[in-house]
Parts: C-alpha cells; structure tokens; sequence
C-alpha cells in the first residue's frame, strides 16, 4: 500500500523515491525530508528536460531551477509553494542540527504527493487525466510503519551510502557503454546516425508530451491541493529559516485587547518576541486565495493593540502565505519581501527609530572625497532616502570616483546609524578586489571582506561577485539562513546597467534594503530595466555628473579617439582580392542565411564584425593600443582606455 501508486505505471523515474519518503516520515523524518527534495530535484529536472516551454536558468541548482520565470507561470501558485517547502525543509535536514519531527516529515510528505499528482495528471499520456484517483491517506504510513522493524543505523546514512554507490555503479556503466558506442560507430557518420536518432526520439517524446500537457489542463482538476495547510507550513518556515522558533519566541493565536469590537479582543496570527520579552513584530495570516493586504488594518490594529499593551509599537507583517509584506509605519510605507527578518535585525530596526540621526545637514567626510560634485551626488542621495525613498542611480562618468563617493556615502550612512551592514556587488573579480582595497584604504574601520575569497569573513562591508552572491544567498548556517532577508542595509550595484538587471534581478528582489546603483552610462542612455530596478523614470538617475561637465569643471581630459587602420575592418572583404589559398578558405564557410543565393563575393565593413571572427585581427588591434594608447606612470602604464567596435 502507498499514496504513489498513482505513479507506478508511468512515472517510475520518481516512484521509488517517493515509496522512501513516505516509508521514513515515521521512523527516520529527516531522512524523509531528505529523499523528499532529492525526489523534487529530479522532478523538476525532468520538466525541463521534456518539456521545451521552459527555459533554463544560468545555474543548474535547484533553487535556480525552481525561480526560473518561466518555470513559476507554468506551475500553479498553490503547488510552487509547495515545491518551496519540500527544498526548504530539504535544506534543514540535510544541513542543519535542528530537530527534523514526525509532523514535518508527514506534512512534506503530503506536499510532494499533491505535487507529483500535479505532474501526473498534466504529463499523463497513457490515462485520462480523471482516470488518475488519488487522496492522501495518512494511515497507509501508519500501517506501514508499524510492520518496519527498528533500525540501530540510520537509515538516512545507508540511502545516502547507497544513493553513492548506485552513482559510481551508474558511472562506470555509462562509461562502459561509451566505450562499447565508440569501438562499434568506427566512423564519424555512424557515431552521428546515432545522435540524430536520439535527437529524433528526444524530440517526438517531447512533442508528444507537449501535446499531452495540452489535452490534460483542459480537463478540468478538481483534486484538494490543501493550500491553506500550505500557506501555514510556509509561513511557519520562512520564520524558522530566520531563527523562530514557532510557539517559543514566535507565538501563535496571541490574545490581546483593545479591538475595536463587540468583545474588545482579537488573537494575533503570530507575535514574534526579544529576548527582552517586549514585541518586535506582528505576522497576519489570510487565506491564500485573498490579497494579503486585505490584512493589512488589521494587522495594524493588532500592532495598536501591543503597543498600548507592552509600550513598545511591533514591525508589521502580513501575508497570505505566498506573499509577504513589510509594514515599518514608523518609517517606510509597507513593501514586498521573500521572508522574515532575524530576532536582531527586527531589534535594530526598533532601535533605529530613536537612534537614527537626521541626514540634512550631515558633514562629508573630506579625507574620502573632496570635490563639489561627489559631495552633491551625496546630498542628492541621502536627501532621498530621508524622503523614504529606499533606492537610487547615480551616474557618473569614468575617472570621476564613483567608488571613493559611495564610499563616503556608507561612511555618512554608518556614522549616523541608518546602516550596520553593506553589500557591494560587481561583474567582475577584479572590480571586487579593487573596492576591497579601496574601503581599507579609506573606511578602514569597516572591516571590508572579499566574499569571492572569504566565505566565513566578519565586518561590516562585504564585497561580491553576482554568481557568487547568488549561491551564497541559500547556505544554512546551522539551522538558519546565513543571508537572510534583512541581513544587510544597504546594497551597492558597481556598474549597474540592464544585464546586471535581467540576469540577477533576484538577488536584489530577495534583500530587504537600501540599494544604491552606480553607472558610468550617459543620463539620456540609461535604459528603462536600469531605472525601474531603481523606481526611477527612464533617464532621470538620482544624480549625475557627465563626461561634458567633468571635461569643463578640469577634472578629466577630453577623450582621445584613435582609429585602428586595419583594411578588411576600413574596407570590408572582396572575394576578387583574395589569394587563392584564401579563397579556398572563403568557399569553405558556413555562410548560414547570409548565403541562401550562393557564396558571397562580398562582405562589407559593417558587417565584417557580424559574420567574421579573426584572432590576428583582435591581435593587431591590442597591439596599436599597446603601443599608441594613452600612457600614464611616466609611460609605463596604459590609461584607462574604451574600445568602442563600430559595426
């Protein structure tokens, strides 16, 4: 007897696994937690592997894997939130001591049957999709429970041990096999028969699937996914990732009085408590199928009712389980956030209300920055954020010290207790090195730490890599989250600019803080993704300071064009100038759509850069840099130098 027999027939890839993570919910929950999001991985790793709708992310991780855009429209709201929680309860049992109890491990297993239901019923091409009967049936793990005998070892250890061993097993067949492929395909057109074959089979499978997903949601689902039992299961995991402990400092169904009711009473959804005792925040649950501002008044009812009760007024949170809001009404209207903030970043939130210091008036220190305009892009900052605006873009040319400016501004920003802790983010390792350097340079009492090379470093400043921050943002730290949400005040984006925005728009989404970007692009080419990250109109950064007005204020030089005089790059290419040799080359191309009418005879100069790629050519172009470019040091450097390819 099993809750997955549903899957025997046709989903046999994800059978055995969920059969092991019902069999352990009872006996070893941890373990079943465990095989739970291995048994997720694999099934979302088949969905895009069979299903061509998706489109994969830049990393292969789960957690890349499970926020792809593309992957979060096609699955239903209710069932991506419980793929959430199998990873996150996933993550605990495999990395953190926190006790992993029968009732999680029942919970989660429910979550992956209503999940793998989801799959079955869409991808089914053999079934009627209302042919497919399944309820979830607690005390068929009961039953099954009771017939196992007990185990000395941990059955979690032995899959694992066995989980490895089948890979290496696995491994070596695969590479068995491949030997025996290469020994009998003797020439390149067999070896590539055969991939056609399996291409061929690859995309019929495909098809059919695509075909039968189609079919399938139009049959109507009438299945009980149990989404309230997933809105709690949720919530009560975001807190624990944040270091809650639910019906300790975070406690549940919480009387207070003072409602403007009958009755005069209400009970708070959840109250999360300092060590002092006194309230640091009020959580509003509502249902999932509400809008979760509809509890919006009356989470601030609640916090009303607190703060007359205990003298202190609590941050407000509410949520209908899949989004979650911030409401600091002391400050800030209320904004979206993807979970809860640490018992000591909600104290220093508090804190922050009578320790913060007015930023008009504030001095710039001038032994970072000294000249007129980076003290005004300052200014211009600072008075923002005083205007409880949490973001902003400052544009600056090249050479102008955009670094050294926001440097003074973490320093204004520290010295008057707005900000505890920064992130600075950059594209590059080098950028990372050169504004570590900087800050010790100029804020050493900072303490900055270069994430790329010190993963456990302590201070107040850190320095990234996007990639790296983007793995770094899901690594437990015991039984919490390393990064939390509100782990850091404010944010740098060095360079910032439209790819920084597509491609690690997440990181930004996922911190609850400040965010400050830097460009060099000119104001009028700042494009609308870089000013909508910032809440900003497209063109109108915060401040800037152009390459025009730093040319006449003296602080730069006027730039310096040199033309690299390469002829097919002047001329373009003719076919009638080419030697014979060459030519021989030419009519060896694979000109693509460009030669749908023959082989062309020419090429022009603007699209020389498009179609044709020449190392000797890239060579001589950094040669006559090397050799004409602009020189600092006496000679002996090369300046700060832009290659501009015109096509």
């Amino acid at each position: 007897m099993t809750n997955f027999a549903f899957l025997q027939d046709e989903f046999k890839t994800f059978y055995s696994n969920a059969k092991r993570v019902e069999s352990l919910a009872l006996s070893d929950p941890r373990g079943s937690c465990f095989y739970a999001r291995l048994t997720l991985e694999l099934t979302v790793k088949w969905l895009y592997e069979h299903d061509r709708s998706l489109r994969r992310p830049y990393q292969n991780t789960l957690g890349a894997l499970l926020h792809e855009p593309t992957f979060q429209r096609m699955l239903p709201p209710p069932l991506f939130n419980k793929a959430r929680a199998i990873q996150k309860f996933g993550n605990q049992a495999a990395h953190s001591p926190r006790p992993i109890k029968q009732f999680d491990s029942l919970r989660i297993c429910k979550e992956l049957f209503h999940l793998l239901y989801w799959v079955a019923r869409t991808y089914t091409r053999k079934s009627d999709p209302k042919t497919i009967e399944a309820t979830f049936d607690q005390d068929i793990i009961q039953k099954s429970d009771s017939k196992a005998k007990p185990s000395t070892t941990s059955v979690l250890q032995k899959e694992q041990e066995a989980i490895i061993k089948k890979q290496e097993e696995r491994e070596k067949a695969i590479a068995e096999r491949e030997a025996k492929i290469k020994a009998k395909a003797r020439t390149l057109e067999e070896r590539e028969a055969k991939l056609e074959e399996l291409d061929s089979e690859l995309a019929q499978l495909r098809a059919d699937l695509a075909e039968a997903k189609s079919r399938n949601l139009n049959v109507p689902d009438e299945h009980d996914y149990s989404e309230y039992e997933t809105r709690i299961l949720i919530i009560d995991v975001l807190l624990m990732e944040a270091g809650w402990t639910i019906d300790g400092d975070a406690s549940t169904e919480y009387p207070v009085v003072g409602m403007p009711n009958k009755k005069g009473k209400g009970k708070v959804d959840y109250v999360l408590w300092g060590d002092d005792g006194e309230p640091l925040a009020v959580v509003e649950a509502k249902k999932t199928m509400k809008d979760p501002h509809v509890g919006q008044q009356q989470a601030k009812l609640y916090a009303d009712c607190l703060e007359t009760m205990r003298g202190q007024r609590p941050v407000i949170f509410y949520t209908n389980g899949y989004d979650t809001w911030l409401w600091d009404d002391a400050h800030y209207p209320p904004r979206e956030v993807q979970g809860f903030y640490t018992k000591a970043e909600l104290q220093l939130m508090i804190q922050r209300r009578t320790l913060r210091e007015d930023l008009h008036g504030q001095t710039v220190k001038e032994a970072i920055v000294d000249r007129y305009y980076q003290k005004r892009v300052i200014k211009s900052m600072c008075e923002a954020f005083t205007q409880s605006q949490r973001k902003g873009l400052l544009a600056m040319a090249t050479g102008t010290g955009k670094t050294r400016t926001v440097i003074a501004l973490v320093e204004l920003l520290m010295r008057c207790n707005w900000v505890k802790r920064v992130l600075f983010l950059a594209d590059r390792v080098a950028l990372v090195n050169q504004a570590v350097g900087a800050f010790k340079s100029h804020l050493p009492e900072s303490s900055p730490v270069n994430l790329v090379t010190e993963k456990k470093g302590q201070g107040r400043v850190y320095a990234c890599t996007y990639p790296t921050m983007t793995g770094l943002i899901d690594t437990m730290e015991g039984d919490h989250r390393k990064y939390g949400v509100g782990h850091f005040d404010l944010i740098v984006i060095d360079e910032a600019h439209r790819s920084v925005y597509q491609k690690y728009r997440t990181i930004f989404e996922y911190f609850d803080s400040l965010l400050v970007g830097l460009t060099a692009t000119p104001r009028d080419e700042v494009h609308h993704d870089t000013c909508h990250l910032f809440d900003l109109e497209t063109g109108v950064p915060t401040d800037f300071y152009g390459l025009e007005e730093a040319v006449n204020d003296g602080f730069l030089v006027p730039p310096m064009s040199v033309s690299v005089p390469l002829r097919f790059v002047r001329e373009g290419i003719h076919y009638d100038d080419l030697s014979d040799d060459e030519k021989y080359h030419w009519e060896k191309l694979d000109w693509g759509e460009y030669g749908d009418e023959g082989i062309p005879t020419d090429v022009d100069a603007n699209a020389v850069n498009k179609w044709l790629f020449n190392t000797d050519t890239v060579d001589k172009v950094l040669k006559h840099l090397m050799v004409n470019g602009q020189k600092v040091d006496g000679g002996d450097t090369l300046g700060k130098t832009i290659i501009v390819v015109v096509q």
